[in-house]
């Protein structure tokens, strides 16, 4: 076996894209064992013949496909001005006697025989379109359905028309099967293009090959119009007459079918393989400006890189409608998430994305976009957190829906950059952060608008796999997801953040005069949001009879961070930016208990102690089983105010005394803020710490050794 490199078939344009399946496709019908792969950007036969004998097959016994369309205005079948070089065309193909158009001959006189018993004799209106179509599928030869379907698909009492051809082989006034026949009617009847076969095949360097021929969406490049190269005459389409003949011989490998969605869904929806709508993300070519020209969609072409039989390489195209999860994959962000959960999708190593487009002024092309890897191994299902609910198709559709505001068209426009981009490779520990972040801004988003709460669900509750992802180890994520996990399943902060109802992922209902509020939202800066947030859930204590102060988390701050936050502002932006979005995960248990080497300032250990819920003092041994240790009365209001006379820790040394902890200063000798802001400290005192990090502030301001001696 030979392996023929066709420098002249590559993924992109996608007419070479498309001449690659249609050479497959043909040498397959005469030399069964020919396979076909990608290499390098370039296709590659595995076959008995070489390049020669390849080039003889083309000129000599390859048999054009009939590929006809009596719909279309332009195909030949009818009189007038506009079918004139269609017509003329298929008439030099009837009047030949060349073997090669013997099945193409018998397909035009039985289109001419079926038209003539219907009385059809001029173009189908729109009305009577769809009984032609219908008559087509149930008359023409069972070697044409191929075809058919990969220009059009019925569907119950309508027809829909795959977009890889247009509208049924039709693209804007031109006609693929008008083209079709002229390059056949050239090349094959006429021979006059023999020198760009191997232009096609081989990209072998000739004078110009080129013929005035529209190559459709295949090839924007060959288009022509204004601006098309250099100058500025407005230049003719013009493409090299076989790249045109093969592509649209490939093009009969695709066939769309009338699928059922959904269950409930009860019409027939088409299916075309490795189509689906398009969406503005994974490319910087396709923005939101051109979602708003309604594309027609985006055509994911396969790249394998195993050579495979044109039996193998139709059975895929088959299949080519992956799904994600139980539904469909109905759009470019579906597809490739689908894909990346398959792991090397039957082989196949990467897709090619094109965008039909309008880009010339109504015409549609297909614009090569992004190329997109398929790994080996699936991707990480933590970021399929976002479909319960359907949380994520709802906001997608709200986002992209009528007389939204134009905030959430632009937060939709990111989170779907970031998802493709991650369905893809697992992001890094930024990468996942900056996601989490986004998360939060779309929370607040929707919080604050009563059209989207109608129309959305909140953010759905995240694993702790989006914690872990995102988790570097630095002192602002350590501290913002402590707060983030205060009082899961209690009194969850998102509750506080966002409106939401208590332990339900339900937004707050409009009408709560009689149920407790707990949303208090951010309020601008991190320290008075802590402040506000720390006052609001002491206040929910009392008022709903908790039996400890909801101020635990499964996860805390070491000594070290504490120092830093009471010492520097500088991490209050990115805690802020962080605490949204990690407040809607469920955060894991610190692996880690240490409290780390810092310590912190003394008159602030006093403050912390007197918050730090019940069961961890007692499970310190700090307070034995039964007993409380109530808030100090006033400790905040009088923090929050500047701590007068130091008046605040006054009053937690005397709560810890009443409460039979030893502080180990006296009345008269206790410490102070020196140095720290008392707005600063009363926000600190909200973040939780470590398991450690509580037994050794515990040990640097009460006397536990002594406590326990005299105990014993």
């Amino acid at each position: 076996m030979n392996e023929i490199s066709l420098d002249g078939c590559t993924p992109t344009p996608l007419a070479c894209y498309l001449k690659a399946l249609g050479m497959l496709r043909l040498l397959s019908g005469k030399y069964p064992g020919t396979r076909g792969f990608w290499r390098n950007d370039r296709f590659v036969l595995r076959t008995e013949l070489d390049r020669d004998a390849i080039e003889h097959f083309f000129l000599f016994d390859y048999e054009p496909t009939p590929l006809v369309a009596p719909w279309g205005a332009r195909s030949g079948f009818y009189e007038g001005a506009p079918e004139r070089t269609a017509r003329e065309a298929l008439s030099r193909i009837e009047a030949s006697d060349k073997k090669q158009l013997q099945n193409f001959r018998k397909v035009v006189q039985l289109v001419r025989n079926t038209l003539q018993r219907h009385g059809i004799r001029e173009k189908a209106t729109d009305e009577k379109k769809l009984e032609l179509l219908r008559i087509c599928r149930s008359e023409l030869p069972d070697d044409l359905l191929d075809w058919l379907d990969t220009c059009y698909v019925l569907t119950g009492e309508d027809r829909k028309f795959p977009p890889l051809l247009g509208t049924g082989g039709n693209e804007g006034s031109g006609s693929y099967v008008s083209g079709f026949a002229q390059q056949i009617a050239a090349c094959i009847v006429d021979r006059q293009h023999d020198a760009a076969l191997s232009a096609a095949l081989f990209n072998s360097i000739l004078s110009d090959t080129a013929v005035d021929q529209t190559p459709g969406h295949f090839s924007p490049v060959d288009a022509g119009g204004l601006n098309a190269s250099v100058g500025f005459e407005d230049n003719r389409a013009r493409v090299n007459p076989w790249d045109y003949i093969l592509a649209l011989e490939g093009a009969v490998v695709f066939a769309g079918a009338a699928v059922r969605r959904n269950a409930d869904d009860p019409a027939g929806v088409m299916s075309y393989p490795f189509t689906v709508r398009a969406v503005g993300a994974g490319s910087g070519s396709l923005s939101q400006g051109d979602i708003e020209k309604k594309p027609r969609g985006e055509l994911w072409m396969p790249l394998w890189s195993q050579p495979a039989t044109y039996a193998e390489v139709r059975a895929l195209m088959a299949e080519g409608r992956v799904a994600l999860g139980k539904q469909p994959a109905r759009d470019a962000l579906d597809f490739v998430r689908a894909v990346q959960h398959l792991g090397g999708y039957r082989g196949i190593k990467s897709f090619q994305r094109f965008g039909l487009l309008m880009r010339s002024g109504k015409a549609y092309l297909a614009t090569p976009l992004s190329r997109v890897e398929v790994n080996d191994e699936p991707r990480s299902r933590w970021l399929d957190d976002l479909d319960k609910n359907r949380w994520l198709e709802r906001f997608r559709q709200f986002a992209k829906g009528e007389n939204t505001a134009n905030r959430f068209p632009i937060l939709c426009k990111r989170l779907e950059d970031k998802l493709f981009a991650f369905s893809a490779r697992e992001p890094s520990k930024a990468e996942t952060q900056s996601l989490l972040v986004l998360l939060g801004e779309i929370q607040s988003a929707l919080s604050s608008s009563q059209r989207a709460r109608e129309a959305t669900r909140p953010v759905p509750e995240l694993s702790e796999h989006w914690v872990i992802a995102a988790d570097d180890g630095s002192t602002a994520f350590r501290i913002a997801k402590a707060l983030a996990g205060i009082s899961k399943g209690l009194l969850p902060l998102r509750t506080q953040l966002f409106p939401l109802q208590y332990k339900r992922d339900q937004w707050m209902t409009p009408d709560a005069s009689e149920q407790v509020r707990f949303h208090v939202g951010q309020k601008g800066r991190l320290t008075d949001t802590l402040c506000a947030l720390l006052a609001h859930r002491l206040w929910l204590a009392e008022k709903l009879v908790m039996r400890d102060k909801p101020l635990a988390s499964p996860s805390g701050a070491t000594l070290e961070d504490i120092n830093a936050f009471l010492r520097d502002g500088n991490m209050d932006e990115r805690i802020a930016a962080l605490m949204p979005g990690l407040a809607l995960c469920d955060i894991p248990h610190d692996a880690e208990h240490s409290s780390g080497t810092g310590v912190v300032p003394a008159a602030f250990a006093l403050l912390k102690l007197c918050l730090t819920p019940d069961r961890i003092l007692h499970s310190l041994k700090l307070l034995p089983e039964g007993d409380r240790l109530p808030v100090a009365q006033g400790m905040l209001a009088q923090l929050a105010s500047g701590n007068q006379g130091n008046r605040a820790v006054t009053a937690a040394w005397r709560r810890l005394r009443a409460s039979g902890l030893a502080p180990i200063f006296s009345q008269n000798a206790l410490p102070s803020l020196n140095g720290i802001g008392t707005r600063r400290a009363a926000a600190a005192l909200l973040i939780p710490l470590r398991y450690g990090a509580t037994a050794a502030l515990a040990r640097s301001v009460v006397k536990l050794a002594e406590s326990k001696t005299e105990t014993a």
